[in-house]
């Protein structure tokens, strides 16, 4: 579904990760890890068209996306970003109907049966149906990030990316928002989101991207990403390996202070 060719990608002049070759099929749910600042935002930009590769390609099937026009792109590629915008006068409900602009010509709005389904859909998969009328300004930080994701979900689109869906959340609500999309890449799309919490990421991923030290450290299934000396390397800690029933989980090392600054 989306490729990775040798891709570089930087901000700011500066370059953050480099040579980057993966492949992410439709149905997998994949998770980005890696300490701050690595580029995992800068890399689901990418993904998502909004920022240029510095090198390599990024191709949609057998598509480069950079050849995509917007409007392709979003009606195939939903990016649910943190909650970086106030949108003081809207609603809850205008803004997840947000998600559907992609499925209308500009000149062209008028709500549809389609989208009423689709937005309705979406509410009721975050858990805010009742809350279509509150305005934005009046809800959580962890209500807002809700919001943002059911918008994702009404866009209705075969590949998901999300920049730490979880942020604000509490553990309740984190865990019912991975599993919702355990459940859409069980039924076929494929997602894509960065997430900080290691054992989440193992709990509920197919696959864990492992960023640091300017480059892809590992990308292989939770049981062979999760390993001491690979995460001590990306976040310059030590950490302690335990095989449970759900497979394998990490914790800091008791009594351990921070190893130092990544590796490189």
């Amino acid at each position: 579904m989306i490729a990775l060719e040798t891709v570089t990608i930087g901000v700011g002049g500066r370059t953050l990760v480099r040579d980057i070759s993966a492949r992410i099929g439709a149905g997998e749910f994949v998770a980005v890890l890696g300490p701050n600042g690595v580029g995992k935002t800068t890399l689901m930009r990418a993904l998502g068209g909004l920022r240029p590769a510095l090198a390599g390609n990024i191709k949609l099937g057998d598509v480069p996306l950079r050849s995509l026009a917007a409007t392709e792109r979003a009606r195939a590629i939903a990016f649910v970003t943190s909650d970086e915008a106030m949108l003081e006068t809207l609603r809850v409900r205008d803004v997840v109907a947000i998600g559907r602009y992609p499925h209308h010509p500009w000149w062209e709005w008028g709500e549809t049966v389609a989208d009423d389904a689709a937005i309705e859909s979406a509410l009721r998969a975050v858990r805010l149906e009742g809350e279509e009328r509150r305005l934005l300004t009046t809800l959580s930080s962890g209500e807002r990030q809700r919001v943002w994701i059911a918008m994702g979900l009404a866009q209705a689109t075969p590949v998901l990316l999300l920049d730490e869906p979880t942020a604000h959340l509490d553990v309740r609500v984190a865990h019912e928002i991975l599993s919702l999309l355990r459940t859409l890449a069980d039924d076929g799309r494929t997602v894509v989101c960065v997430l900080h919490d290691l054992n989440d990421a193992a709990a509920y991923a197919d696959r864990l991207m492992l960023l640091g030290c300017e480059r892809m450290l590992a990308y292989d299934v939770p049981d062979r990403v999760l390993r001491p000396d690979l995460i001590e390397r990306a976040y310059g800690i030590a950490v302690t390996r335990v095989e449970t029933s759900d497979g394998p989980r990490v914790f800091a090392a008791v009594n351990s202070a921070a190893v130092g600054s990544p590796s490189r």
